[in-house]
């Protein structure tokens, strides 16, 4: 039954709604502990904007409905801050926070450990709380530590924010400092349909929500789903009777310490980072660097160091400040993971598959603690996309053990001399032609056969089973035939002799016996496997053989015009323009040439039928399925002869197909074939039908 139905006192029944709701806010965004489903959250929500639809007199500022209520500002008023929000010295070494505990000692005078509060520093956007009565009244920037930008209805769609603060004994005044931040998967996500809009993705979560937290329309705001942790605060008036921390007490004011005070923070509603610790010492200090340095690649915000206080508060004000930071807090830096440097130029790299890749050159930076002197553009289109342009100063980002890529060009720092690059029309590595595959970003160079970047690839495709089938011709030998010189382009392996092979490293005569055997036995091929074994791109065992059976020799398939091969089964568009584009290639001839010679060959093919051409085959043009096991031959033999005689033969059944071979124990697809009603042969039924028979 509704709440609202339960309670006479509708007054009555939207305050405990409020805080219910607050409460699993609390318990989901702050604990990370949420007590009811997704779909319950809901259904109490729309309990309580159902009550105050009907009876707009119960809405109450604190009420979760009025989180995004806000018409769009036309500009953001300025705040000054009652206490300054000051900026904190860096360290960079652990040799910097020797340096500062020395110092912390000394104008402590004391010798003992100091014990420290250690709490990641969020890369985001500083933000002042200002709570008065427990309800929230004012969110303001940091600006420049003195006056910042009100941007109250922003900070109210945040979810982990609390609009009224939870439980009892909080001051009347409690201002508190914090972090607005995007977390790395709302960032990519955001990033993700800021492209799909065709818009500018933003380059990093601190500027995605730095630029959110200032849009003019709150509504924007809640759509991006920032967050927020607490790290300090300003002004505190008044006392905070809380017992939370102290039952021994009988009144008390501000707790002891710093990570005493975040614990309070957290018990009225207020978010805190699940991640402070307290540390002793600078061993402390740099056991809890480590530890999070080590992760930090794998969490789920950004970070860009740790803050180290003084954890006990009555040492604050005898540490005192310098005219900009505090004396008894520092920030240890991490190793820069973005950073500013000139592009000197754009190179291409060839791929093992023939994609070029645009890599640029980078006068070396150091970023991510290594020193960067290349990093990836990925393809033209990103090129286009960032408009990074050689001359230009960029941004280059290194997070964890990604490799270094450029996000972006830095425009206020663009110079004259700064010009787009051009995608290169021939391999650097080979001088083939290089062609842009349709509909992909991908530019990839013609020269399979002969290309130096291709090599392994292609030798191994050359080899393969289904291609040339030269058995003990594995990925390792390769690798040592190529490493050795002996092996560069597939006509290469005909000329390898015994002695060669012993040679290497771990090779038997009895293995290198076999395999100098491979290799001769290979010479006698078929032209499907032949052209398979070539490796042209989009080129696949069937399309393969439609094209031997089309043309039957291979000087007819090498000569063939663009506007014959669309005509043939199989090979659209794309795939007669690698073909062409291949044969082009002077490279590409001269392996094959070097094949020729080498005495690889075939049987002609004879009165064999084009693909999709009538003839006087009751399978001509046919869609046949083969299934069970043929006492006659294999499947791939009755599969070839079915090709020859111009069906097609596929590996599932289904309303397209025309009959369904059958041999014996055949399984699910004789079963689909009934039920389909198509035609079930069995193997003496189809080889009668070809004029076969078998005693």
């Amino acid at each position: 039954m509704p709440i609202t139905e339960s309670i006479p006192d509708l007054t009555q029944a939207a305050k405990q709604l409020r805080e219910t709701i607050a409460l699993h806010d609390y318990a989901y965004y702050v604990m990370d502990a949420p007590q009811i489903s997704d779909a319950q959250y809901d259904e109490l929500y729309q309990q309580l904007a159902s009550l105050e639809r009907t009876h707009p007199q119960l809405i109450t500022a604190d009420s979760p409905t009025q989180r995004v209520g806000a018409q769009p500002l036309a500009q953001f008023a300025s705040v000054t801050h009652r206490v300054p929000m000051f900026s904190l010295d860096n360290a960079f070494s652990q040799a910097d926070l020797l340096d500062f505990e020395r110092r912390i000692q000394e104008r402590l005078n004391t010798t003992d450990t100091i014990v420290y509060s250690a709490e990641p520093k969020m890369d985001g956007l500083a933000i002042s709380l200002r709570y008065q009565n427990g309800q929230l009244t004012q969110a303001a920037t940091r600006g420049d530590g003195s006056v910042g930008e009100e941007v109250t209805t922003n900070v109210r769609t945040i979810k982990s924010v609390p609009l009224a603060l939870m439980g009892t004994g909080w001051p009347d005044v409690l201002e508190v400092r914090g972090e607005v931040f995007m977390s790395k998967q709302t960032f990519n996500e955001l990033n993700q349909q800021q492209l799909q809009k065709g818009l500018k993705p933003f380059a990093n979560p601190r500027n995605a929500a730095a630029g959110t937290l200032r849009q003019l329309d709150p509504k924007i705001v809640a759509q991006r789903h920032l967050s927020l942790y607490l790290y300090g605060w300003g002004e505190i008036s008044g006392e905070i009777t809380s017992k939370a921390l102290d039952t021994n007490a009988d009144d008390w004011n501000m707790p002891a310490t710093y990570t005493a005070l975040m614990q309070q923070f957290k018990a009225w509603g207020l978010p805190t980072n699940p991640d402070a610790q307290q540390v002793e010492g600078a061993a402390g200090m740099q056991r809890y660097y480590d530890a999070l340095h080590a992760k930090r690649s794998t969490m789920p915000y950004e970070i860009d160091g740790i803050v180290y206080k003084v954890d006990w508060l009555a040492h604050h004000a005898i540490l005192g400040f310098t005219a900009k930071a505090p004396r008894w807090a520092v920030a240890r830096k991490f190793p820069a993971e973005e950073v500013w440097t000139p592009l000197l130029d754009i190179e291409i790299q060839v791929g093992r598959t023939g994609a070029l890749t645009p890599v640029a050159r980078l006068q070396p930076v150091a970023v991510g603690g290594v020193v960067v002197s290349n990093a990836t553009l990925h393809n033209l289109d990103e090129i286009t996309r960032k408009d990074v342009r050689i001359g230009d100063w960029v941004i280059v980002r290194r997070a964890g053990d990604v490799i270094p890529e450029v996000v972006g060009p830095v425009l206020s720092k663009r110079s004259a001399e700064a010009h787009p690059f051009v995608m290169p029309t021939h391999c650097p590595e080979c001088g083939s032609a290089v062609i842009k595959e349709h509909d992909k970003a991908v530019f990839r160079c013609s020269g399979g056969l002969f290309c130096p970047a291709q090599r392994k690839r292609a030798l191994e495709h050359f080899v393969s089973r289904k291609a040339m089938d030269i058995q003990g011709l594995g990925d390792k030998l390769i690798q040592q035939l190529e490493s050795a010189g002996l092996v560069k382009h597939p006509d290469d392996l005909f000329k390898l002799t015994f002695e060669q092979l012993i040679g290497l490293e771990r090779m038997a005569e009895k293995s290198a016996h076999k395999v100098i055997t491979a290799i001769n036995a290979a010479k006698k091929t078929t032209l499907p496997r032949f052209i398979y074994a070539l490796g042209i791109p989009e080129v696949g065992e069937v399309t393969a053989k439609n094209l031997a059976n089309y043309f039957k020799k291979l000087d007819l398939l090498m000569q063939a015009p663009l506007q014959t091969l669309v005509q043939i089964a199989d090979v659209g568009e794309i795939v007669a323009h690698h073909l062409v584009t291949f044969f082009a290639q002077p490279h590409n001839l001269e392996v094959i040439n070097g094949l020729l010679n080498a005495g690889v060959h075939w049987p002609e093919i004879v009165e064999v039928t084009r693909p999709g051409q009538n003839n006087d085959s009751p399978f001509a043009g046919k869609n046949v399925v083969l299934t069970g096991t043929l006492l006659h031959g294999t499947r791939e033999d009755a599969k070839q002869t079915l090709e020859a005689l111009g069906a097609k033969v596929t590996g599932s059944v289904s309303a397209k197909t025309d009959y369904v071979i059958a041999g014996e124990k055949a399984g699910s697809k004789r079963a689909q074939a009934d039920a389909l009603g198509i035609p079930i042969l069995s193997e003496e039924e189809w080889l009668t039908m070809i004029g076969e028979t078998h005693g």
